[in-house]
C-alpha cells in the first residue's frame, strides 16, 4: 500500500461513524488532518456538532439493549471476530497512524498496530471472565451474590498521541462488559479511530455498540461530556481539562475515569547498571518523540553515576535519526504539530535561563525544516521547583538531577503533583523494593521503563487521575455491581421486624 494512501477517497462520506456507517458532520466548522512530517494537509473533514453527538448517542442507546442481553461467549466471540479484523487491516492501520501522528512506521507497526491487537483478543477472552464475590448465606438467612452489570452508554474522550491504542483502551473494556460507547478522538488524529470502529461493525458487532465523532472539544467534547443519555465518562488528556471534565460529568452524576498526566521519575541508584540506565532514559525519554504522559521525563542519579550517566545519555541521544516517518530506518518523527513543537521549544528557551542545554535544544534544518521536528534534548542543571521539573513538556526533552541519599532520591521522585509512572534501576533487591513501595505511581518500573502489557493496569494517582486501563481490572471502572440477597427461611415474621413493630417472638 501507498505510504500515502487516499484519505479523502477512503472516508468520503465523512470523519463521524454513527449507527455502523460513516457520516458528515453537522458542525458548520471543518478541521484538517495534517502530516506532521511535512506540514502538508492530508484530509479535510467537517467536524461533529451537538446534534452529531445526540445522534450517536441515541445509536449506542438503541443497541445496549441487545449487546448487554448478549452471553459472555457471544460478546466473546464477537471481539476475536474483531481481533481477527484488525490484524487483516494492519499494514493500513500502521500508515495510517504514521500519516496523521508522525510516528516513525516501526512504532506504528511494531509497537501501536500489534499493541492494539493484542489488547482486542485479550478483552474477546476477559468478555467471559467478569468475577465477584462467591455466593453465600452471610447473614445466615439469605443467600447472596453479585451481579457485574454493564453500566449503559459510556462516552470516552481519547487524546492525539496514541490514537489507535487509546480507541482500543477505550471500547475494548466497555464493550466487553456490554456496555456501548461513544468515542470523541482528538480532532487532529481521527483516522485509526474511525478505522477501529468500520473494523468492529465488518466483524459482526451490532451497529451503534461503537460509535465515533470527530469533534472539538469544546462542541462535541463537553456535549458527550454532559449528554443525559450517557452513564460514564472516559477521559484521557491533560490534567486542566480533566478538571473541566469532572465538573460537566459532576453535574448529571455520572461515573468518571480519568488518565491525566504525568512527570514520570527515572531514579538511578549508585549500584545500577549504568549502560542499562542510559539506554533505558534515551528510549524511555524519546518513545513517540517524547509524547508520552509515562515517558521518563526527570532523572534522578546518585551522584556517583550523575556525570557518567549525563556523558552517556548525551552520546546516545546523538545516535538518534530524526527523518521520514515511513523511512523505516528513522528512530524519531516530529512532533504532532507545529504549534506543540513551538510549545516544547518554548520550554527549552526557558530553561537556558536556568539550567544547561547540554545537548540539543533546536529544530532541525534541511529538508525536515518543514515538519514539526525537534532534536532530541538533554538539559542539566535545573532546580527541583523549576517548570522543566515540575511541568508536563511532553516532547523529546530529559532533565537529568542528581541526589545523594536513597531518601532524598525517593522524595524528589514524588515531589511534583503527578503519579503515573515511575522507575527505579538498581541491582539491589531491596533498594527496588522500596522503591516500588514508597514512589507515588500507578506503576513503577525496575530496571526499564515503558512497557505495558495487556494483563496489567494502567492508570495513575493524585494529578494523575484514578481508574484502569487494560486488562481485568478495568471492568471495575465498566461494571457496576449489584447485590442480590434471598431469603432462605420463609418464616412470614421475621425477628428483625421487631425494631419497627411488635416484641421479639417466643
Amino acid at each position: 500500500m501507498d505510504q500515502r494512501f487516499d484519505v479523502t477517497e477512503r472516508f468520503a462520506d465523512g470523519a463521524q461513524y454513527i449507527a455502523g456507517r460513516l457520516r458528515e458532520g453537522g458542525s458548520e466548522g471543518t478541521h484538517a488532518v495534517v502530516d506532521p512530517a511535512t506540514g502538508e494537509q492530508v484530509f479535510s473533514y467537517r467536524l461533529a456538532g451537538t446534534a452529531d453527538v445526540d445522534a450517536a448517542v441515541a445509536a449506542a442507546e438503541t443497541a445496549f439493549p441487545e449487546w448487554a442481553g448478549a452471553t459472555p461467549g457471544e460478546r466473546s466471540d464477537a471481539m476475536h471476530r474483531f481481533a481477527a479484523a484488525l490484524t487483516e487491516r494492519a499494514d493500513d492501520l500502521a500508515h495510517a497512524e504514521s500519516l496523521q501522528c508522525g510516528k516513525p512506521i516501526k512504532l506504528s507497526a511494531e509497537f501501536d498496530v500489534p499493541g492494539s491487537i493484542d489488547n482486542t483478543a485479550f478483552f474477546a477472552g476477559a468478555a467471559r471472565h467478569l468475577e465477584g464475590k462467591a455466593a453465600g448465606e452471610y447473614s445466615g438467612d439469605h443467600t447472596s451474590y453479585i451481579r457485574r452489570e454493564p453500566i449503559g452508554v459510556i462516552g470516552s474522550i481519547a487524546p492525539w498521541n496514541y490514537p489507535l491504542q487509546m480507541a482500543a483502551w477505550k471500547v475494548l473494556p466497555a464493550i466487553a462488559a456490554g456496555n456501548t460507547i461513544v468515542l470523541k478522538p482528538a480532532e487532529l488524529t481521527p483516522l485509526t479511530s474511525l478505522m477501529f470502529a468500520q473494523a468492529a461493525t465488518e466483524a459482526g458487532l451490532p451497529d451503534g455498540v461503537v460509535n465515533v465523532v470527530s469533534g472539538t472539544g469544546r462542541e462535541a467534547g463537553e456535549r458527550l461530556v454532559s449528554h443525559p443519555g450517557v452513564a460514564m465518562t472516559s477521559f484521557t488528556g491533560s490534567t486542566a481539562v480533566g478538571k473541566r471534565v469532572a465538573e460537566l460529568a459532576t453535574a448529571t452524576v455520572k461515573r468518571i475515569h480519568l488518565e491525566l498526566g504525568g512527570k514520570a521519575p527515572f531514579v538511578v541508584f549508585d549500584d545500577a547498571d549504568l549502560a542499562a540506565a542510559a539506554h533505558g532514559a534515551v528510549a524511555g525519554a524519546l518513545i513517540n518523540t517524547g509524547q508520552d504522559c509515562t515517558a521518563a521525563t526527570r532523572a534522578y542519579v546518585q551522584r556517583p553515576l550523575y556525570d557518567a550517566f549525563v556523558a552517556a545519555v548525551a552520546d546516545l541521544m546523538a545516535t538518534v535519526r530524526l527523518g521520514d516517518p515511513f523511512d523505516p530506518h528513522t528512530d524519531l518523527g516530529p512532533l504532532i504539530s507545529h504549534a506543540q513543537r513551538d510549545r516544547v521549544a518554548g520550554f527549552v528557551e526557558r530553561a537556558r535561563g536556568y539550567a544547561t542545554v547540554v545537548t540539543g535544544g533546536e529544530a532541525p534544518g534541511g529538508d525536515l525544516a518543514k515538519g514539526a521536528y525537534y532534536r532530541p534534548t538533554l538539559i542539566t542543571g535545573a532546580p527541583q521547583d523549576s517548570e522543566a521539573v515540575q511541568s508536563e513538556i511532553f516532547g523529546p526533552v530529559l532533565v537529568v538531577l542528581p541526589f545523594d541519599s536513597d531518601d532524598e532520591g525517593i522524595a524528589l521522585a514524588n515531589d511534583t503533583p503527578y503519579g503515573l509512572a515511575a522507575s527505579a534501576w538498581s541491582r539491589d533487591v531491596y533498594r527496588t523494593g522500596r522503591a516500588s513501595r514508597e514512589i507515588r505511581a500507578g506503576c513503577v518500573w525496575i530496571n526499564d521503563h515503558i512497557p505495558i502489557i495487556s494483563e496489567m493496569p494502567h492508570g495513575g494517582v493524585r494529578a494523575s487521575g484514578f481508574g484502569k486501563d487494560m486488562s481485568a481490572y478495568s471492568f471495575e471502572e465498566y461494571t457496576q455491581v449489584k447485590h442480590v440477597m434471598s431469603d432462605n427461611t420463609a418464616v412470614v415474621r421475621k425477628d428483625w421486624h421487631r425494631t419497627v413493630f411488635g416484641d421479639r417472638q417466643t
